[in-house]
Order: structure tokens, then sequence, then C-alpha cells
């Protein structure tokens, strides 16, 4: 797919100094640009490479004026930056607009579909299934029986969604992960085994929810696990059963919420946080990375450590367990010197 300076310029409402007819057909950072590859420059630190640079295009700023010769087009907007990141929207837009049924797939029965669906190859959809318009679905995903997808909804390859699972409009789920799948209940036995509880309820995902790769949400045991409007999970996340994730709340890498767990709006927790079960975290909360929390946390509270406390506390304690071998000496010292006395 190739675009020309003036192209490029139309969209983003700039100004083409060199030629319009240069060509792009790749992104590149301004010091590994070559031929063919569109480039910016927004930050002064990288501004000689735009005198070396191979790119073909490069975007800039409407202030930038060149002190030595250069080969590159420029195409000069009020903020490179920013048009750069909208030139990056418009072009996942278009390398995703994708539409039609490839074969094979299975489209089960009584599924109603909205315009301009597109299903991959291998995919398998479920009966009763409800899946509205502008839908895409890559290859190698599985749909079971009374899901219903909302407008505009991505499903890359290789995901699954169980029964009984709604997902809302606008929401993206990367490659690998699995949504509705049973939670983790087991009833000990009196011979120490365990016996299975089953998992009835599903999962429900609001509007504009990003879910990155390999994460898995866990259908309730009755009721639902709730995954609210706007919030973003990263890739290996693990949500449990009858987890509730609040409005606009994101979360990091290799984080565990054990089941039951009512997480607050507008929160941020870091990677490799582990939360127990049963809990309230409040709104706004501000959790570190490879925090342990036990407990219950108010609204605004920001945490650290495992298990964790209040962050300000933490990093005071943290200095004074850094010299705790000396502290313990310094005591140690003390008593010899309060014996012989």
């Amino acid at each position: 797919m190739k675009f020309t300076a003036e192209q490029i310029a139309g969209i983003l409402e700039g100004e083409v100094v060199g030629n319009p007819s240069a060509e792009v057909y790749k992104l590149a950072k301004i010091e590994e640009g070559t031929e063919g590859s569109l480039t910016f420059l927004a930050n002064p630190k990288y501004q000689n490479y735009i005198y070396t640079t191979k790119a073909s295009i490069t975007i800039v700023n409407s202030t930038f004026e060149p002190d030595q010769p250069i080969t590159t087009t420029l195409i000069k907007v009020e903020d490179a930056y920013k048009s750069f990141s909208k030139l990056l929207e418009y072009y996942n837009q278009v390398k995703l607009m994708k539409s039609g049924i490839e074969q094979p797939s299975v489209i089960s029965e009584h599924v109603d579909y909205g315009e301009n669906l597109y299903l991959g190859s291998f995919c398998y959809i479920g009966k009763n299934v409800k899946i509205g318009s502008n839908v895409k679905i890559y290859p190698n995903s599985f749909v079971g029986d009374n899901v219903v997808i909302g407008d505009n909804t991505v499903l890359f390859a290789g995901v699954r969604i169980y029964s009984e699972t709604e997902v809302g409009a606008n929401c993206t789920i990367h490659s690998g992960s699995i949504i509705g799948s049973d939670g983790f209940g087991f009833a000990p036995q009196e011979d120490g085994t365990y016996s299975k509880v089953p998992q009835i309820g599903n999962v429900i995902i609001e509007d504009n929810v990003d879910i990155g790769s390999c994460t898995t949400i866990d259908r309730a045991t009755l009721g639902s696990t709730i995954i609210r409007k706007g919030v973003k999970l990263d890739n290996q996340i693990q949500i449990a059963h009858n987890v509730e994730i609040g409005e606009n709340t994101v979360i990091a890498s290799q984080t565990g919420v054990a089941g039951s767990t009512k997480i607050g709006k507008n929160c941020m927790i870091g990677g490799q946080v582990g939360i127990a079960g049963h809990l309230i975290i409040g709104n706004g909360v501000r959790i570190q990375a490879q925090s342990g929390v036990g407990k219950n946390i108010k609204d605004g509270e920001s945490i650290q450590g495992s298990p964790s406390f209040n962050y300000g506390d933490y990093n005071k304690s943290y200095v004074h367990f850094k010299n705790l071998p000396k502290i313990v000496d310094d005591i140690h010292q003390l008593k010899k010197e309060l014996k012989n006395d």
C-alpha cells in the first residue's frame, strides 16, 4: 500500500516542501529511514538525522527550517508528533479494513450478524450468536453459543470466546486471549480429593475495552464477571471468576486478580501485582508493580510492597531496610557498651 506526499499532506492538512509525488509504503525511525519510508522529526535531539536520513518523506513542525541540504521531502504541520500519531491511526484503520467470510469457516444455526463482517479462515461461530456491524474476527478464532459481540469490535487470530459471553462495541481482544473459561472452583472432599463446582455464570465486557494477548477472564460461578467500559488490560493477565473491574482502570502485564474482588474506576495497577480474593479496591487507586494486596484499599490510595502498604511509608521503610545490617551492628555495639558499663 503506497501513499504520496501529496496524499499524506491532505490527510494531515500539511504543506509539502519537496516532491509531492514522492511515495512511501513503510514507516521508520528517522535514523533508520530508507527509500520508500515515512518518518517524522519532533524532538530537536534528532535534528541532525534529517540531513542524513534516506527516508523519502519526513513530517516536521511548521517552524522547522533546514540549515543544510536535505534529500527527504518534508511535510510541514503544526505538531509533527501528533500528526504522525494521527497518521499511524489512519494507517492501522486502512490495514485492518477487511470484510467478507473466508473459507473454510463454520457459522452455526440462528446466527445474526451486521454489515461488513470479516470472518477469517478456520473460525467457528456457535449457535444463537449475535454480531454487530463492522466486526472483524481473524482466523482460527472460536465464538461459543449465545455470545453477543457489539459493533466495531475486533477479535484477533486465535481468540476464544466461551458461551454466554457479552462483548460490547469498539472492543479489541488480541490473539490467544480466552474469555469465559471456567473459574477456579473446587470443593475439598473428606478423602482429600476435590470436586469441581459448576461455573454457570458468564463474562460481560462493556464498550471500549482493550484486552492484550494471552489474557484470561474467567466466567462467574453465578452471575457475571464484569469488565466495565474503557478498561485496558495488558498481555498475560488473569482475571478470576466474579471479579468486577471499574471504568477506565488500566492493568499491566502478569497481574492476577483472585475471585470476587471488586476494583474501582480509574485505577492504575502495575505489572506482576497479585490481588487476593473478596477484596474491595477503591476508585483512583495506584498499585505499584510487584505488590501483593491482601486487604481492602480506600479511594485514592497509592500502595507498594508485599504485603502492600502506603507508597510513601514503603519508600521511607525501604531506606531503613537497605541499612538494616548496619543498624543491627549498631544495636549489638550498643548492647556491648551497656553491658560493660
